[in-house]
């Protein structure tokens, strides 16, 4: 409300203006309205936003008497007053939490890239901590064997290859197995305004990519559960008892700001926003800012000394072995890129032809990241930007009709 009374203060005032100044350029006033119309529009969608996890009354009398796991980690908060943990919140409400199961990064959002973590326990609550991304990726019969009712609440970035969607697809299978319902809260994706990418490749599927999606889908982590379900991914064609959580005033093409940072090595909107197109380079030479306080926000090689901008990675939380550690990389700062609605490709492209070891310029799980074996030869063959570009068409187009299904938000 308070937005709405901003508004209509300087509307009001810049109309008195010009009353009394009828002299006053009217495209001046106008541009001035327009821009608190927009300034506060933006404003009041973000602060209108509610998230899945802050709609109580949606899922808190599902959970009485329940024996409760969560898939969580440092992002799952609900920040009023102060932030407060989900766990601690539904141990305050009663709520029975048997067990935690922590994806990569682990429960605190601290660990490195790929690192494999032990299972713990939970200094604070006592409750025992299950990795998903150590010896085992997906809970064990015995893991479930006490649950009735598995909760997913983790902040997601939008992109194929970011880890939490096959975190999704083995607790969703775990479930399905062992008649244990899962409740997904449904959060914003930060790239929700675009599709776009190689659709994966059968051949190409790992931990890093499991479905057959682009590298940007467009879609929340709730609605691609319903995608998981729907399509019948997982295994053997089972379902599990899925409920989502909805957001209430969610539009995908609005731009949102995180409340907390998804990983340690993606600190800010900007580097969420360059992910999609820069993490190709995690399997070639060239450094994405690992080890620097602008990770995924530059790129850079030792050898590029002709480049005006230079960065020095170092070891740091989140980046224990930095590639090029305490080496001098010279490269290119991406901080005034514009807001990307497209995967850039440009820039995998112009390193790949100044490379001084082209043979050695991709690496061996490159075709991970890409989705296909295709794009590695296709930038060997010298194909431009464009002519890759057109080659993802048809599997977009087809992508795009299956994912109309299953959309929650407008």
């Amino acid at each position: 409300m308070k937005y709405y009374f901003y508004i209509f203060y300087n509307l009001i005032f810049l109309m008195q203006q010009n009353v009394r100044n009828p002299n006053l350029n009217f495209f001046n006033l106008f541009f001035k309205i327009s821009f608190f119309l927009l300034l506060t529009n933006n404003i009041n969608s973000q602060n209108d936003l509610v998230y899945g996890i802050e709609r109580t009354d949606q899922y808190i009398k599902l959970l009485k008497n329940k024996k409760i796991g969560l898939v969580t980690n440092h992002t799952s908060k609900f920040y009023n007053k102060k932030p407060i943990h989900l766990v601690d919140s539904l141990i305050k409400r009663g709520i029975n939490i048997v067990k935690i199961f922590a994806p990569e990064h682990g429960f605190r959002g601290d660990v490195d890239n790929g690192e494999k973590i032990d299972n713990s326990v939970d200094k604070k609550t006592k409750i025992p901590i299950l990795s998903l991304y150590g010896s085992s990726r997906k809970p064990s019969m015995e893991d479930m064997s006490e649950l009735e009712i598995l909760i997913f609440d983790i902040q997601d970035v939008g992109t194929r290859f970011y880890t939490y969607l096959s975190t999704l697809h083995y607790i969703m299978e775990a479930s399905a197995e062992t008649g244990v319902k899962v409740i997904v809260f449904d959060r914003p994706n930060p790239n929700g305004h675009y599709i776009d990418g190689p659709v994966l490749e059968n051949k190409a599927k790992s931990f890093r990519g499991m479905h057959n999606v682009p590298i940007v889908y467009g879609m929340t982590i709730g609605e691609y559960a319903l995608m998981i379900n729907g399509e019948k991914w997982l295994k053997e064609k089972i379902v599990c008892d899925l409920k989502i959580i909805k957001m209430l005033g969610y539009y995908r093409n609005k731009k949102y700001t995180l409340k907390e940072k998804p990983s340690p090595n993606l600190p800010n909107e900007k580097s969420i926003n360059l992910y999609p197109s820069l993490c190709f380079f995690e399997q070639t030479p060239v450094s994405v800012g690992r080890g620097t306080n602008l990770q995924f926000q530059i790129i850079g090689h030792p050898d590029w000394k002709g480049k005006s901008f230079n960065f020095k990675p170092v070891p740091m939380i989140g980046a224990k072995y930095p590639k090029h550690s305490n080496v001098l990389c010279y490269g290119i700062k991406l901080t005034n890129t514009e807001y990307l609605s497209k995967v850039r490709i440009d820039w995998l492209i112009n390193s790949y032809n100044i490379s001084n070891d082209k043979e050695n310029f991709f690496g061996n799980s490159f075709h991970e990241i890409a989705g296909n074996f295709t794009l590695e030869k296709q930038i060997k063959l010298g194909l431009s930007k464009v002519e890759i570009k057109k080659s993802w068409e048809s599997g977009l187009n087809n992508f795009k009709k299956i994912r109309k299904k299953y959309l929650i938000y407008p």
